[in-house]
């Protein structure tokens, strides 16, 4: 049973290569699942890119990144006195948002600690506000201050954003230099440097980074078992119908791996919407579009998918694959996980 995930080693470490030359002061964020490749292979991958610096989420990941990362990593949660998961290591910087957490950090945290302060965005999450700067600067008092923090929204227009809150920072007396953001797109960094040269710009990437070549990864699953069915004939654990005469197909890769587990999504247009109504009325009838490709086409599951394997339905017209044929099939690398990863 195998549902991997090969990696054109060469192609996609091109890509790596190339985009990291096209942006200056890159932060690879690397956090989860580690995009579907595991987050050692991205500490590792770059190293090799002779970055000085990543990202990782949450505290629970620092200490494997530090591990695997000669470089300095970046905690992009805010650090919260209840947390009891945090390491204090001269190469970690820690992110605060709020004001009574500078004071509370130095209770704690050696001398020299190096910290962020993260702006509050218009994606209200986590930050000062812009007026709490002077307050926070006021704290720092052995803390050691690597930059100011913007994290974006991923829709609509950012570089007004981040110019007004650039703007805020060198009028404040945090003193630094340097901003890191994230969802800026290239041509917006370019501008938002031009605009201010004074400032260090560094750009916290992970999905156009990792994920921005789809060419160079190729998932794919084994054909465990097929069977021939008739029209009407109850299978699976919930015994449906089958709709038609056709083969049951079980494949590897099942909701252990990520597969049929779904983000909520929102629809932004008439056309989205739409989608979203067609695909609901198709599971209410219980039919659900699977990731899995047979002959050029995506199949339909025969029921939800199982832990560690899927069945699928092919109509008679289709020709099953074989036992231990192997299938492709498109994933959100995001919620995979996949039974082995090969770089070659």
């Amino acid at each position: 049973m195998s549902f991997t995930l090969d990696v054109d080693a060469a192609r996609w470490r091109a890509h790596l290569a190339a985009f990291h030359d096209k942006t200056p002061g890159l932060v690879p964020v690397i956090k989860g699942n580690g995009y579907g490749l595991t987050n050692d292979t991205l500490a590792t991958e770059a190293a090799r890119l002779g970055v000085s610096q990543i990202a990782v989420g949450t505290y629970a990941e620092a200490p494997a990144a530090l591990a695997s990362f000669p470089g300095d990593v970046l905690v992009m949660s805010p650090w919260r006195p209840f947390l009891t998961d945090v390491v204090y290591d001269a190469r970690l910087v820690h992110t605060l948002g709020r004001v009574a957490d500078f004071a509370d950090l130095r209770k704690v945290a050696p001398a020299g600690t190096r910290v962020n302060a993260e702006a509050l965005t218009s994606m209200a999450r986590h930050g000062l506000n812009r007026h709490a700067f002077a307050a926070a600067a006021a704290e720092l008092d052995g803390l050691v201050l690597d930059g100011l923090a913007i994290h974006l929204p991923m829709a609509g227009a950012n570089f007004a954003e981040a110019e007004n809150l650039a703007a805020a920072l060198q009028a404040s007396r945090l003193e630094t230099m340097t901003i890191y953001v994230s969802h800026l797109t290239d041509s917006e960094l370019a501008l938002l440097r031009a605009k201010r040269p004074e400032l260090d710009i560094r750009p916290r990437i992970g999905t156009a980074l990792w994920l921005g070549d789809r060419g160079a990864l190729s998932v794919s699953a084994s054909i465990l078992d097929r069977h021939q069915v008739s029209r009407g004939e109850r299978i699976g654990y919930r015994q449906r119908p089958m709709p038609r005469d056709g083969t049951l197909v079980i494949v590897s890769g099942g909701t252990a791996h990520g597969i049929g587990l779904e983000a909520p999504s929102a629809a932004s247009g008439v056309r989205q919407r739409a989608t979203s109504l067609a695909k609901g009325g198709l599971d209410a009838a219980g039919l659900a579009l699977s990731p899995f490709v047979i002959g050029g086409k995506q199949r339909w599951f025969a029921e939800p998918p199982h832990m560690q394997a899927s069945m699928l339905f092919l109509p008679r017209s289709v020709t099953p694959p074989e036992i231990g044929d192997m299938i492709t099939a498109g994933v959100r690398f995001t919620t995979t996980h996949f039974d082995a990863i090969t770089l070659a």
